[in-house]
């Protein structure tokens, strides 16, 4: 059931039917309570009722006779504040009552929607977007790549068919930012301007400036060092988001999936041509599942928003396996979005969390095909096959069986047998991989487990010197501990003095 809410142009009529008694004489000792400025004056208190009713009704219209001079008063200027919220609160009430279908309900924490006119407007131009959107579109992206304010504003600036423009304080300090779209003028030919607020409640200068003071330091890069991959980085803090999300609690859990909205912003940045309609698809799906009236603090997720910033300024890996294997870890926290906002009875935020899912599953199968074809190919032979499933029934045996059965099989078999080559120990690699995240979301548990042992083992592997001098000092340490108990006295009976 929708509600319905109609809104009106007599000021006069609504207060009068405020102050008098009401169709069900449900209206008893009515009185002003708090007003706009403290000096309106209250009809339910004063010995002259209709004069100071006149008055009041003068006050409130005084904003709408400017506006109407100016041309911008609307037609239907009165409507009973929080009257769509009461009224979904009953129907709510009606529908689980009489067993009918649940509406999702709104919020209030979605972005602004375009107005009839901005849709109208766009269809006339040719845009499948509105102003107000591609806008919306461009600023996420650009927050989800900058690593300062400064920053921010010269990525806005650097976008096509867009101005930008700052807004100051009298003291000179940044008050905020509007933008807007060069194909989108008034009827005077002006740009059509939109703050930060007016595009979406998160995307206010504010809201921006403290995401953005919030993120670690870059790295400094040591010469001689072998610096850490960012996307496996990225990759390994979003496997943990499952985790925040059934352990910690409701401000982490919020914030991690605020943060996952950022990275899914900066993907289509670093993504092949043909994949980047689906991606920017899911980025949009997805806007809508990052808020709820839960506050976030961004101090949670500092790993995952700064790997991703470091991702966007290295160069982009030629094959596809970085991206896929991202964005198979990105499938199981939207899966795990999904189900917690469900427990918090979040319905939007639930419904774009699953139309996220169809486009991201999408890209994947377009990007993974490719790199898992040639890990099958690399299956070794069946001996070594049958040595890496006892590897996987010790390591995880609650998952083994349905591994071995996965058509997917042959891959994690190729990637074991790939890692082995490589100096690693399949076990331990297979023990690593089961401790980062649970499998029971994965649609394919063999390509989850692939992508682990892959990103486990791009790690260094120690050389044949490391190995020796591991076991040396193991052997070192094993002896001292044999000795001091060699030595080490035995330890005398306790006496216990008797008391007569």
């Amino acid at each position: 059931m929708i509600a319905k809410i109609s809104s009106g142009k007599s000021t006069a009529g609504l207060i009068r039917y405020l102050y008098e008694p009401g169709r069900a004489n449900e209206h008893t000792d009515p009185h002003l309570v708090a007003s706009w400025d403290g000096y309106a004056p209250d009809p339910g208190r004063a010995d002259d009722i209709a004069t100071t009713r006149k008055q009041l009704v003068a006050d409130l219209d005084l904003r709408v006779k400017q506006a109407d001079r100016l041309g911008r008063a609307p037609k239907q200027h009165v409507w009973h504040w929080n009257d769509y919220l009461t009224a979904d609160r009953e129907l709510a009430a009606v529908e689980t009552e009489y067993g009918l279908h649940q509406v999702a309900r709104g919020d209030r924490t979605a972005a602004k929607r375009p107005t009839r006119a901005e849709q109208e407007k766009a269809h006339r131009n040719g845009q499948a977007k509105t102003a107000r959107e591609r806008l919306r579109a461009a600023v996420r992206t650009a927050v989800a790549a900058a690593a300062s304010l400064e920053e921010f504003v010269l990525l806005l600036s650097n976008v096509d068919d867009m101005f930008v423009e700052v807004v100051y304080f009298p003291s000179g300090d940044v008050r905020g930012y509007k933008v807007a779209r060069t194909d989108n003028t008034n009827a005077d030919g002006e740009p059509v301007w939109f703050s930060g607020s007016e595009l979406s409640p998160d995307l206010s200068f504010p809201k921006i400036r403290e995401r953005l003071n919030d993120l670690d330091p870059r790295p400094i890069e040591q010469p001689g060092r072998r610096n850490p991959n960012p996307w496996h980085q990225a990759t390994a803090a979003a496997e943990r988001i499952p985790h925040h999300l059934d352990q910690d609690g409701d401000v982490a859990a919020q914030s991690h999936l605020a943060a996952f909205g950022e990275a899914l912003d900066a993907l289509p940045l670093v993504a092949p041509q043909d994949l980047r309609y689906q991606l920017r698809q899911a980025t949009a799906a997805f806007e809508r599942a990052t808020r709820s009236h839960i506050h976030v603090e961004h101090h949670h997720t500092r790993a995952l928003r700064s790997a991703v910033r470091t991702m966007l300024r290295e160069p982009v890996p030629k094959d596809g396996t970085a991206l896929a294997m991202f964005l198979d870890a990105a499938i199981l926290v939207v899966t795990a979005s999904a189900r917690w906002h469900q427990l918090h009875h979040h319905d939007h935020q639930v419904a774009a969390a699953q139309q996220t899912l169809i486009h991201l599953q999408a890209a994947y199968d377009q990007v993974a095909a490719e790199p898992l074809a040639a890990l099958a190919l690399n299956r070794p032979p069946q001996q070594t096959v049958d040595r890496h499933i006892r590897h996987l029934r010790r390591a995880m045996p609650e998952h083994a069986e349905q591994i071995v059965q996965d058509a997917a099989f042959s891959t994690l078999a190729g990637a074991l047998a790939k890692a082995e080559s490589a100096g690693h120990d399949p076990e331990k690699l297979l023990r690593q991989a089961a401790d980062q995240r649970a499998l029971d979301d994965a649609r394919s548990p063999a390509r989850t487990l692939t992508w682990r042992i892959q990103r486990l083992s791009a790690r260094q592997t120690p050389s044949a010197r490391t190995h020796a001098a591991m076991a040396r000092s193991s052997a070192q340490r094993s002896a001292a501990s044999a000795h001091a108990a060699a030595v080490a006295p035995a330890p005398q009976p306790s006496r216990t003095r008797r008391h007569g």
